[in-house]
């Protein structure tokens, strides 16, 4: 799943206030817990304009702000600081379970954003992976989560082409701030960005992927209104949007690239192992330390290595793993697909085939509607897998979007089944679905999240395959496996390329020692973790802590133990770091050891 809807809860907000030296503890009722969070997710959407609208908050449908600049991050600071001091004004002890939740919760993000604040990461404003220049591309083609439904949704848009021209502005500048600190990209980074930038540069606005709400104008709008707006949106193309790309295009690589860095982890900047150290703790929700998660990486990849080999040996393959990997990748009776509808409709019959089974697995499913859908070509080829979040209006659907560069190359033993498990149904679909369609929980909990917890839960469901009647032809398992080995060998490569001076071309080899990966799959995979340290490691650290649960509580209960009943637990109050999960899970278990 994509890192920016990725639903790392970020903690927004505006107004400053500094905190007193001494908090007064108030006797505060749940009402007032609830207008303090519910203000503050207020004042959040207006700092994060962009999430807001892909929540369905359309209040601030035409901002769009350069949220790295040094004045931006002054007023997010002093808003965490105000927040952090209002949350410890509520007196914990005397809330219920849901509000000691959300009050563990808060807290902690306050005190995180507030460290995050600290470094300079703001002096690489995007990369060739989580960066707004594709994301604007997506919103601005009409088919995501901008909303172009009516006359003021386009007149919005407008607002978010300005907005785009003056981002890429302050990208170039802070880009360049990091250029004088040797606070920079790697090359290899660059190198993918540039043809991102020069991709979306045309002479005909007709041509352009941002003439995509024209093409398909409503046809309830006035014949005035569709001629004004056409040519407000060809002005802006040619005018704004084409010379912000290409702007962008020539700064990278005339100006940036030669100063890019040739190492590959984040140790390679200034400050970079502290602020590594730190987002290991943010992604994980959890106090391990990088050399930690290494050898967990280490032990499971010896673990998953071992079954791999008992699949190679159960369909007779003569050859070492490693030579089964080769021919997983290479013969043609797995690549069987001739255009994107067929890799598409393969992904829907997984979908049926496992639905008669979901029920006894969940006792709750989201209402959210939802499709599948084939990837942009624009950023196709570095985009994975993800899911997309729906409206909880019910006017946009839960979309896992699938990138097909070659219909002919797409193999069936990538793992089909486990991805579709993952992105979609029981995963993100579900546990997403369900987090924001519960009104009772406060907004920055309905609509935020934390990597550990959400992809932790989405690569647990992998596991459930067989039991929903999947993963019976063998080399689909091995498929199912080879996702499992990624997540492991993301927790290896992710910290060697930030703490131990791991080359990208090393981590890439040793990605494809390891799991039935092309090299151009796992160059894609490596140059992901280098744009973004320690994201990748969420999901596996957050999938052992469930897994550990489960058995810990199938041990605990015996015969009162209900998988449906442990699932829907695990789902109830949403997202949660993982040592509140924990703790909240205890609780649950006890009451159930105590039922007659």
């Amino acid at each position: 799943m994509k890192y920016f809807f990725v639903l790392i809860l970020i903690c927004f907000g505006i107004a400053s206030c500094k905190q007193s030296d001494t908090v007064k503890k108030t006797n505060s009722s749940k009402t007032e817990l609830a207008d303090f969070l519910h203000t503050y997710y207020n004042e959040s959407s207006r700092l994060f304009p962009l999430m807001a609208t892909l929540f369905g908050n359309n209040s601030y449908n035409d901002k769009l702000p350069a949220d790295f600049t040094d004045s931006y991050r002054d007023t997010l600071r002093n808003f965490y600081q105000k927040n952090l001091a209002g949350i410890q004004a509520f007196d914990r002890e005397k809330l219920n379970t849901n509000d000691k939740i959300s009050f563990d919760i808060f807290k902690r993000e306050m005190e995180m954003n507030l460290e995050g604040l600290t470094y300079s990461d703001n002096l690489t404003p995007s990369n060739q992976f989580s960066a707004l220049p594709l994301s604007f591309g997506q919103a601005g083609s009409g088919s995501s989560f901008q909303p172009f439904k009516t006359v003021k949704d386009y007149e919005n848009w407008l607002g978010r082409i300005d907005g785009f021209a003056t981002w890429s502005d302050s990208a170039i500048q802070y880009f360049r701030k990091g250029i004088v600190a040797n606070y920079v990209l790697p090359a290899s980074l660059v190198k993918k960005m540039i043809p991102q930038m020069e991709s979306m540069v045309v002479s005909d606005p007709k041509k352009s992927l941002f003439y995509g709400p024209i093409t398909n104008l409503p046809p309830s709008f006035s014949k005035e209104d569709s001629v004004r707006l056409t040519a407000l949106y060809e002005k802006a193309i040619l005018e704004k949007i084409v010379p912000s790309y290409k702007k962008l295009g020539i700064f990278l690589k005339e100006e940036y690239l030669p100063k890019a860095r040739t190492g590959s982890g984040i140790n390679g900047v200034p400050g970079g192992d502290k602020y590594y150290a730190y987002l290991v703790r943010q992604q994980t929700t959890t106090n391990k330390k990088p050399e930690e998660i290494y050898q967990i990486g280490l032990s499971e990849v010896a673990r998953i290595r071992h079954i791999m080999d008992s699949v190679k040996i159960a369909v007779g393959f003569k050859g070492d793993l490693k030579a089964f990997f080769v021919y997983l990748n290479t013969d043609k009776k797995f690549t069987p697909f001739k255009t994107p509808r067929d890799v598409l409709d393969a992904f829907e019959k997984i979908h049926q085939t496992m639905k008669p089974q979901l029920s006894q697995m969940f006792s709750h499913v989201p209402a959210m509607r939802f499709e599948i859908r084939q990837t942009e070509a624009f950023r196709a080829a570095s985009a994975s897998a993800e899911y997309s979040p729906g409206a909880v209006d019910g006017s946009r659907p839960g979309i896992f979007y699938v990138p097909i560069l070659d219909a002919t190359k797409f193999n069936l033993t990538s793992g089909m089944e486990s991805l579709f498990l993952h992105e979609a149904i029981p995963g993100h679909h579900y546990q997403i679905s369900l987090q924001m369609e519960d009104t009772s929980l406060p907004e920055f909990r309905r609509f935020g999240g934390n990597n550990a917890y959400v992809e932790g839960w989405a690569l647990y469901t992998e596991s459930l395959g067989k039991d929903l009647g999947l993963y019976k032809d063998p080399y689909q398992y091995m498929g199912a496996l080879g996702d499992e080995m990624h997540r492991a060998i993301r927790l290896v490569v992710d910290v060697g390329l930030h703490t131990k001076n791991l080359s990208r071309e090393e981590a890439i080899q040793y990605m494809m020692d390891n799991e039935a990966i092309s090299e151009q799959g796992a160059t894609a995979e490596i140059e992901r973790y280098m744009a973004i340290p320690a994201q990748a490691l969420g999901y596996k650290i957050g999938a052992l802590k469930i897994r550990e649960l489960r058995s810990k509580y199938e041990s605990l209960l015996g015969t009162k133990f209900s998988l449906a009943n442990f699932h829907d637990q695990v789902l109830k109050y949403g997202a949660m770091p993982l040592e509140v999960l924990e703790k909240m899970m205890d609780e649950w278990a006890g009451s159930q050891q105590n039922k007659p």
